[in-house]
């Protein structure tokens, strides 16, 4: 990104960027002859504006198009908010800008931001074609330059109509804490009426004060550890001996048909197997919902799905398996079945086939045990549900090879996942740092807090749920288990000394929207999703082992819930088990949905800085080790140092 190393030195040097870029692009829009830009893969961000400098635009069948730069707390800054409503109107630009969307060929020249779409083989000779006839005059391309440059012609009511209800939308869609859709939308209001230079002095001016945003600060920041962690992986994945052409999955159910699907959706074959019939039902039928979705959607033909479908080889035996480049494990999370079937599925496949187990909490040094080749084997923990979730964590155990490791790599890079490697322990990274998160909200329900008022601060500090509906969603029998793996691992932080809530409802065999009570009940609403109801027999269930309900501030639940998380986090970078603050941070962003606009764990405490975070800590040292902060943040406050430079 450009602009990326301008944005800490300040206005000026953000200013000097905008400057010469906008003389550049407006001196190839002033050139005087004719200019055509051929396109043949993605034109994004800055590549778009200077497409839509020039007169003509020719682009391939496989180009893309678009203006994501709002997704980074920011607006185009090169003249994307003047020229795209000049060449394809109010409304998408509004579409384009807003949205932040990756727009097809066919997309662009429905709107006539492309003025021809052909093949890739003949695109320059389209494009030569159309600037011959704007040399001979066929095509007026002064004309294109003068409505690109002035005002737009549009009625100013119908203008602030159109654009108040657009804005309406789109705040209500972007939230309070992403900003800058709305920044482009006004930039392209007052605008409106300009001519190219007073135009461009009021995108340079929102651009400035966007830029030097927290949001966008945070937002940049996690564009850049992406490319960190999406370049490590690419590293990693080409030192694998071997390509993954052939794969498999043990263990169908939803976890298993998701991990098929994703396998075949991104053309790489997958055995499904299962011990029973039931079992492959289910997985099958969970690929085929996620197929008939796409189809539903347009992303896909009937054609095409049956061309994934049929890369799904559903299986009760290990007939084939020999030819296996790695195998997937994704039975029940119990560690003497999984040990049982990985010594069952070691004996089945070649020499050099890579296992990877797909556990959340349980220790991949355990579950190799028995195994002959353990140093093929490793944890591969896909997120639920797989389709949606980005995420995977490839678990490195103590006798896992460099060989095993890069190959699942590959394998999760291949399927479309953001691979980031671990070390072994309970919960690995994610798992590890969600419970003490838990364990801020049981010690505030044990304290007296409602777990309403709780989730509700958490949702608008920027969670996409609070943690009780997060315990409803993932499954309170699930947590319940993971919280004893947890504290088996980490019996001085993760042990509970007090009845909590999720044990009691747990007791009560209130599991969540599994089976539509947890927290809170739920019901199907009219599109068959469930939706939560507050239920008076929680409070009921939980009033002999709580404390007389009261209110706590904001501020204090933020603090109690975030400082576990925060500190264990710190703990993982300290003993190794994550590598970086970037794959950290990425972690929790792709996996938990950690709020993207306070750009990770470690970018929130920089913005608080170490000291700061170490007296936020403090008045909570008598609630026990998960928060007392840890020696490298002290060391930090001590140094007056960040865990980012950039």
């Amino acid at each position: 990104m450009a602009f990326a190393p301008a944005f800490p030195k300040g206005e000026a040097s953000i200013l000097d960027i905008l400057h010469s870029s906008n003389e550049n692009f407006n001196g190839l829009e002033d050139l005087p002859f004719p200019v055509v830009v051929a396109i043949n893969g993605f034109a994004l961000g800055g590549g778009c504006e200077l497409c839509v400098a020039c007169d003509y635009r020719i682009g391939s069948e496989s180009a893309s198009i678009g203006l994501p730069e709002t997704r980074l707390g920011i607006i185009p800054g090169w003249g994307g908010t003047v020229r795209l409503p000049r060449i394809a109107g109010i409304e998408t630009a509004v579409e384009w800008i807003a949205g932040a969307k990756q727009n097809s060929a066919s997309d662009a020249l429905k709107v006539g931001v492309f003025d021809a779409v052909t093949s890739s083989e003949k695109l320059k000779e389209v494009a030569l074609i159309t600037l011959q006839r704007c040399i001979d005059g066929s095509l007026d391309y002064k004309a294109r330059r003068v409505q690109k440059t002035s005002p737009l012609m549009h009625n100013q009511v119908e203008l602030t109509m159109a654009l108040t209800t657009s804005k309406a939308f789109v705040g209500a869609q972007a939230g309070k804490h992403y900003p800058a859709p709305v920044a482009a939308i006004n930039t392209i209001e007052k605008a409106a009426s300009c001519h190219r230079t007073g135009a461009l002095a009021l995108e340079t001016a929102t651009f400035v004060k966007m830029a030097q945003s927290p949001e966008a600060k945070a937002l940049v920041g996690l564009f850049i550890s992406d490319q960190f962690i999406t370049k490590k992986a690419k590293q990693i994945a080409k030192s694998a001996d071997k390509v993954v052409e052939r794969s498999a999955v043990l263990g169908a159910g939803i976890m298993g048909g998701g991990i098929a699907y994703q396998s075949a959706l991104k053309n790489v074959s997958i055995k499904m197997k299962d011990i029973a019939q039931a079992g492959i039902d289910l997985g099958l039928a969970e690929a085929n919902k996620l197929l008939n979705k796409r189809v539903e959607r347009g992303r896909m033909t009937a054609s095409e799905m049956g061309e994934v479908l049929n890369r799904i080889e559903p299986t009760l035996t290990y007939d084939g398996f020999g030819d296996v480049d790695i195998v997937v494990e994704a039975v029940v999370e119990n560690p003497k079945v999984k040990q049982a079937v990985l010594i069952e599925v070691e004996a089945k496949v070649s020499e050099d086939t890579v296992l990877a187990t797909n556990t959340s909490t349980i220790s991949v040094d355990l579950l190799a045990k028995g195994l002959k080749r353990p140093e093929n084997f490793c944890g591969m923990h896909f997120f639920n549900p797989v389709h949606a979730m980005p995420l995977v964590e490839v678990i490195r155990g103590s006798q896992s090879s460099a060989s095993a490791i890069a190959r699942t790599v590959a394998y999760a890079t291949a399927i479309g996942k953001k691979a980031i490697v671990v070390g072994d322990c309970p919960g690995f990274l994610v798992n590890r740092v969600l419970f003490p998160y838990f364990a801020g909200f049981a010690m505030l329900l044990r304290d007296g807090a409602d777990f309403q008022q709780v989730d509700k601060v958490m949702e608008r500090w920027g969670w996409p749920m609070g943690p009780a509906y997060l315990l409803d969603v993932v499954g309170i029998d699930t947590g319940v288990h993971a919280e004893k793996v947890m504290a088996d691992g980490f019996p001085g932080r993760m042990s509970k000394v007090f009845t909590s809530a999720t044990d009691i409802m747990f007791n009560a065999n209130r599991y969540g929207q599994k089976n539509a009570k947890g927290f809170y009940d739920y019901v199907l609403d009219k599109k068959g999703k469930p939706k939560k109801v507050v239920s008076d027999a929680v409070y009921k269930l939980l009033e002999p082992h709580v404390a007389e309900r009261k209110e706590f501030s904001e501020a204090e639940i933020i603090a109690r819930m975030m400082i576990p998380m925060a500190t264990e986090l710190a703990r993982c970078l300290e003993e190794g088990i994550v590598a970086s603050p970037a794959e950290a941070d990425m972690a929790l962003v792709y996996g938990l949905g950690f709020p993207p606009f306070r750009g990770g764990v470690f970018r929130w405490l920089d913005s608080l800085g170490a000291d700061g975070f170490c007296d936020l800590a403090k008045p909570f040292e008598d609630l026990g080790e998960l928060y007392h902060v840890t020696t490298g943040i002290k060391q930090l406050a001590d140094d007056k140092s960040l865990y980012y430079t950039v």
